[in-house]
């Protein structure tokens, strides 16, 4: 349903479903799914892909070009999934030469004043609190959840189901299952509430702090613990997300909490 004191362009592509309230901006080379709502003042500009039974709150806006000087008016996207729910002010950038495209997955939700850079990618049914700010190039895997005001350097990755603490300034990987918390962040455990919570049985859950014992608590550098995971831990879907994670990261990932730094 159109409002007449909404603009869509023409070339737009709307489901029949799709609910436009007053006063939104849509421009071309836009799809929206079917069921989704677009609040009030909400602006989609060119380059969005939006799924079905999204809820987009008023003021957010949707695709503008990124904020990187690098940027020479490459055709690239916003490609946001099904179910995902936008708060109000969140701001979400379109992709570079380098990706061509900002993806959020399915059963996401972006509280209010979220930032979403270029070239992120967010995984399914992650959560976002309010005044998360994601600089460019940031992948966050499934689950996760970042409490708010939590600030993320570019390049970083962020693992299944970890959970950061409101106000984290991040610059190295977040390793999955875990918590991080603390300044400078750092390991605070292992997100056993969480994974229970996701049907995670106690065997898994003890299973991973093993892992992190080894990686954290032995006192060995990274390689090292590497080592000794993958000759004593046994086989597991948890052991073979975490090892190629920690393997695979490029900024390096967090370190353990050193009591020196507590306030």
């Amino acid at each position: 349903m159109n409002q007449p004191f909404s603009y869509i362009h023409p070339s737009a592509k709307l489901a029949d479903t799709v609910i436009v309230e007053p006063f939104v901006s849509i421009s071309k080379n836009v799809e929206i799914g079917a069921g989704t709502w677009i609040g009030p003042h909400v602006t989609i500009m060119e380059g969005a892909r939006i799924g079905k039974n999204c809820k987009i709150f008023p003021g957010a806006v949707i695709s503008a070009v990124p904020q990187d000087l690098k940027y020479k008016g490459e055709d690239s996207t916003v490609e946001i999934g099904n179910n995902v729910i936008i708060r109000e002010y969140v701001t979400v950038n379109r992709g570079t030469a380098h990706s061509m495209k900002t993806s959020i997955g399915n059963n996401t939700m972006l509280m209010a004043y979220v930032h979403i850079a270029h070239d992120c990618m967010i995984g399914d049914n992650c959560i976002l609190a309010n005044n998360v700010n994601l600089a460019g190039h940031i992948t966050i895997e499934d689950f996760a959840i970042l409490g708010g005001a939590c600030n993320i350097q570019q390049f970083t990755k962020i693992g299944k189901y970890a959970f950061l603490s409101g106000g984290s300034l991040v610059n190295k990987d977040i390793p999955p299952f875990v918590r991080a918390a603390r300044h400078p962040t750092a390991y605070a455990g292992v997100n056993s509430i969480g994974l229970r919570r996701k049907g995670f049985t106690n065997e898994q859950i003890n299973a991973i702090h093993d892992i992190y014992r080894i990686l954290y608590l032995k006192g060995l550098n990274t390689s090292n613990a590497l080592k000794l995971i993958e000759t004593e831990i046994p086989s597991s879907p948890e052991k073979d997300e975490i090892v190629p994670f920690i393997r695979e990261s490029v900024r390096g990932i967090m370190k353990g909490f050193n009591s020196k730094y507590e306030d």
